[in-house]
Formats: structure tokens, sequence, C-alpha cells
């Protein structure tokens, strides 16, 4: 304790500000750098993780690629609770996912490790000089490669001026032996202890992660104050080496709490989702634990096999050692656990099922939440999300479109009961458009790119479109329901022409499913011939109405018929402006790939 009172107050905090800055750009750097790659290949990105076979093999190169994109697989594991929440990924696809995310974010180690072989400078300040006026001058795709080099400069810069931030804990004792020899202190109490050594790491690891909220950055430190003799005298490297793998194992537990709070609110398969990445990441600490001296030997001695050219850093030949050590120990680990869990995912499928089990229906839990990561926004990927949800929202008015055909299609029948359920489809129709266009305001509350911006304003006409469609067909079962009450009766050819009219509603309806996959200029046509012929019908049917009136007819029959059309027509005319509005957000996408 007497030499704690050595310490400088003053230069502590100083320090610390010091480290936390160099973290801050660095984090920064890797935020900025994350949600341009997504400006840049973010439908590709969207595509490749939303069409996940249950391949696992694909599932796990998805994950790996797209946490090696994102450099983050907090990012990458929140976007897959979130697919899972949307019925986008099953939860034996998530898991895949899952393993190639852990695999990616060992880049960013690698990474680390390489910055002792070259002055940092020397390529992060070309790299924001390149991508900085791309930033100013450049639009759209420009901007964001703009943005993307400027985020990869800024994450080399942020290592850089984290590694000279740490104090190297031997100049240290030049300069300031009091606080050399407390911190040394702490350092051999830590690490002297056998197996409780490593598992005190360990947990100092999982506190690290949680601290920081990136495994990125929580791997940045341990490998920076690892060289600098935070960890143990450098003049021991396999024993430092060995403190910062029982660190880089913590770091796998901690980074699975973000997806597990990421789960809060969402629906079961979410949370299961969440629970098979902790369970995934337990199990293989546990083993690691288990095996962790012959297999840091083993790491120790792949890094021995490393070209020398390739080892040694300006500095320090063994810390440089110490570095390389660490990231083949986390990439060994990560494949390791992969190649030896991927056999059981069932396994895990059927445990994480019995730890979160099906309760009574939730009526909220299958709707749309916008889920963040918080340190990388995943705006431009969870535009899928909202596309799926449009998706239910069009099978939803089908079917309320095809349950107010069989309700006037079967006078005899008591159908209060189907009709009752037609009225609840309504109210999700109704909850389905807040949703949607709530999530989509979040999506677009960050910068996305121009194509995003017109597809996101693309599917708030169409939901608006099928809301209101919705709302036309509970009108049309309101006036059977009124039909029957009044004991109005059509006659066969009212009969006859409203089955003709309804049927080309119903084609113009499955061409608004189709148009969520893609809008042709066949389609388009189509589209619009159908849209024509259901204009036409209507007048003709309503000028014989008023013929019929004109003859004697009853007016009140004649009246509730032209109803039927004018409603039928409308829904027709709802239809073609969600395929125009579909075809309109095509024509700018391809425009802008197309721009130079």
């Amino acid at each position: 304790m007497a030499l704690l009172s050595t310490i400088s107050p003053s230069s502590v905090i100083f320090g610390l500000l010091e480290v936390l800055g160099a973290l801050g750009v660095f984090l920064f750097g890797m935020k900025i750098m994350s949600e341009a790659v997504q400006r840049v290949a973010g439908k590709r990105m969207r595509q490749a993780l939303a069409g996940v076979t249950s391949n696992r093999v694909s599932g796990i190169l998805t994950g790996f690629f797209t946490t090696t994109l994102v450099q983050s697989s907090s990012a990458t594991t929140v976007l897959v609770v979130s697919f899972v929440n949307a019925g986008l990924l099953t939860l034996v696809q998530s898991i895949g996912v899952i393993m190639g995310a852990n695999l990616g974010t060992t880049i960013t180690a690698w990474i680390v490790a390489l910055i002792g072989k070259f002055s940092v400078s020397t390529v992060a300040l070309p790299l924001i000089g390149i991508g900085l006026p791309f930033v100013f001058i450049g639009k759209d795709k420009g901007k964001s490669w703009g943005e993307t080099l400027l985020g990869f400069g800024l994450v080399f810069f942020g290592l850089g001026l984290l590694k000279d931030s740490v104090p190297d804990l031997r100049e240290l004792i030049k300069t300031d032996p009091g606080t050399a020899d407390t911190i040394r202190e702490i350092v051999t109490w830590m690490g002297g202890r056998g197996f409780a050594s490593t598992l005190l790491y360990l947990i100092g690891g999982i506190i690290l992660t949680l601290m920081v909220q990136s495994s990125s950055a929580a791997m940045a430190i341990t490998i920076t104050c690892a060289l600098n003799g935070w960890l143990g005298d450098v003049s021991d490297p396999m024993l430092v080496f060995r403190n910062s793998a029982a660190i880089v194992l913590g770091e796998n537990i901690g980074t699975t709490v973000t997806a597990w709070l990421a789960s809060l609110g969402a629906n079961v398969n979410a949370k299961r989702a969440a629970r098979a990445h902790f369970t995934f990441n337990v199990i293989g600490v546990v083993w690691m634990l288990v095996v962790f001296v012959p297999f840091t030997h083993l790491a120790w001695n792949l890094t021995q096999a490393l070209p020398d050219s390739m080892r040694s850093a300006k500095s320090d030949f063994q810390t440089s050692e110490i570095a390389f050590a660490t990231a083949i120990f986390h990439s060994a680990f990560n494949l390791a656990n992969i190649l030896l869990l991927v056999w059981f995912v069932p396994q895990i499928n059927r445990l994480v099922k019995w730890w979160v089990r099906e309760t009574r229906p939730d009526p909220n839990s299958n709707r749309l939440r916008y889920i963040s990561q918080g340190l990388v926004d995943m705006g431009e990927l969870n535009l899928a999300e909202a596309e799926t949800a449009t998706r239910r929202m069009n099978d939803l008015t089908s079917n309320m479109y095809d349950g107010f055909v069989r309700v006037l299609n079967n006078p005899s029948k008591d159908l209060s009961a189907e009709v009752a359920e037609l009225k609840k489809m309504e109210d999700q129709c109704d909850e389905m458009l807040h949703d949607i266009t709530t999530y989509l305001i979040h999506c677009s509350s960050h910068e996305i790119g121009s194509e995003n911006a017109t597809r996101i304003s693309s599917i708030l006409r169409i939901v608006s479109e099928y809301e209101e469609a919705s709302d036309r067909i509970y009108r049309l079962v309101k006036l059977v329901q009124r039909k029957y009450e009044k004991g109005r009766t059509f006659t066969e050819e009212q009969h006859r022409e409203l089955t003709a009219i309804c049927s080309q509603v119903r084609a113009s309806l499955d061409l608004c499913a189709n148009s969520i996959s893609g809008v042709s200029g066949e389609l388009l046509e189509n589209a619009t011939r159908i849209e024509n012929r259901i204009d036409k019908l209507r007048k003709v049917h309503n000028k014989g109405a008023v013929r019929r009136m004109q003859s004697g007819s009853v007016v009140q029959t004649e009246m509730l018929y032209t109803e039927f059309n004018n409603h039928l027509e409308a829904i027709g005319n709802h239809a073609l402006n969600i395929i125009q509005s579909a075809e309109r957000s095509e024509d700018v996408g391809v425009e802008a790939r197309a721009t130079p």
C-alpha cells in the first residue's frame, strides 16, 4: 500500500485520458469504416445474410466475411439476432453465422500485430489524405469509398496512438520507479497463482470487453498492454503471451453480452439466437481451459515457425513474437472451436430451445423492432427487416381479400367468426404500418446511401397503400354484412359482374406480391392493363346500375352494388400504386449504380 502513495494522481489521470483518447480515435475510425462499408456493399451483405441456407459452411463463411468487413463481431451477432427476430434467419442458420463472426473478429489481432512492422503514419495518414477529399466532394458511392479509406486510416492511426499512449513498463522503471513497482507487484500477484491466474485474467477480459463494448477494441488494448510489459515481464515472453491468451478467452465471453442485451424484448427465436452465441463461446472457453497449456505451446511454436522477417519488429523481437502469438492463438482457438462444435449445431439448437421455452403467445412478440448494436449502426443492413415486414403486409392484405370473397360468396353460412378475424387482420395492418414507418425512420436517422434512401421512401409509400387497401377490404366486409342484414339480394347478372371484377382485383394483388422481388417492364405493363380493365368494369357496372334504377329496380340495392364496385376499383388503384412505387425505387437504384 505504501507503493500506491508514490503514484502521482495527476499523472495517472493524464495517462488514462491519453489511452481513452487513443481508444476513441480507434473506435471512431471503426465506426466510420463499418458504416461506410455498409453503404458500399450493404445490399450484397443483406442478400448474403438473408440468403443463408441450412448449409452450415455457407453460414460460417457469410458470418466471417461480414465481420471482416464491418470489423465488429458484436455488430454482426446483433444483426443476426435482429434477422432471427424478423424471420429472415432460422435459429440453426443463425448459429452458423455466429460461428463465422467469431472467426472474422480475429482479423483485428493480426492488424495490431502488424503495427510493429512499419511506421503507422506511413499508412494511416496517406489513407486519410486519399479518403478526405472524396468525403467532401464525392457523391453517393464515391463519398462512401472516401469514408471507408478515412475510417481505415483512423483505425490504424488510433492503434498507433494506443501503442504510444500505453507507457512501456521498462521505460517507466527509469522515469517513475514507484509506479512501475506498484504495477509489477499487481502483475506478479495475478500471474503467480497457476490456473487461478488464468481465471483472473479471463475475468479481466470479460470486464474489459463489457467496458469498451467492442471485442476488437479489447483485443487492441490487450496486445498493446502485453507489448508494454503490463501483463508480465517481456523478458519471459511465454508467460506474457499466456496471460494475454487468457484475456482473449474472457473477451470471447464478454462479446456475447451485447447480443444478449439486444435480444431483450425480441421474440423467442431471437432470444434463442443470443443464447446460442453465449453457449457456443462458453463451451469453447471451457474446453480451451482444459487444454490451455498445450494449446498455448502449440500457438507459440507456430509463431516460431513464422519467417524472421515477419516476426521481427523495428522495436523489439520478443514483443513482436508476443503480438503474433496472441493473434495466432485467437484465430486458432476460434477455428478449432468451429471445427469442433459445427457438428453439434442440432444439439446446441435443442439446448437453447430447452433454455428459452415457448410461453403463452405474446401478441407483440412478432412486431417489427429496430435493434441497434450501439457502437456501429447497422441501419443499412437492417433495411432487410423492413422489406420482410412489407412482404408479410402483402400476405396479410391478400388473405384479407380472400376472406372477403368467401364471406361474399357464402350468404347461407354463419361466418361471423371469420368477420371478427378479418377485423383483427385490419387492425394488424394498422399496427404494421406504424411499426414499419417507425422502423424506417430509425434506419434513415443515420447517414445512408442514396439508393437506400430511395428504397425507404418507396417502402413508406408501399406500406401506406397496403394499409389503405386493407381499410377498403374491411369496408367491403361491412358492406356484405349490411347486405345480409337488410336482406338485399343481387341478381345472377350482378353476381357474375362482381365475380369478374373480384378476379381482376385478385390478379392485381398477385402482381403486387411478385413486385417485391423486382419489377420488370412486362409486370408493370400487365398491372397497368389489369387496372384499366378494373376501371372499365367499374364504369360499365355502375352504368348498368343506373339503368336498372331508372327502370324501377330497388335503389338501395343498386347503390349498395355501386359501392362494391367503387371499393374494388380503389383496391385495384392501390395495387397499381404499389407496383409503380417498387418500380421507381428500382429505376433509381439502377441509375445510381450506372453513374460513374
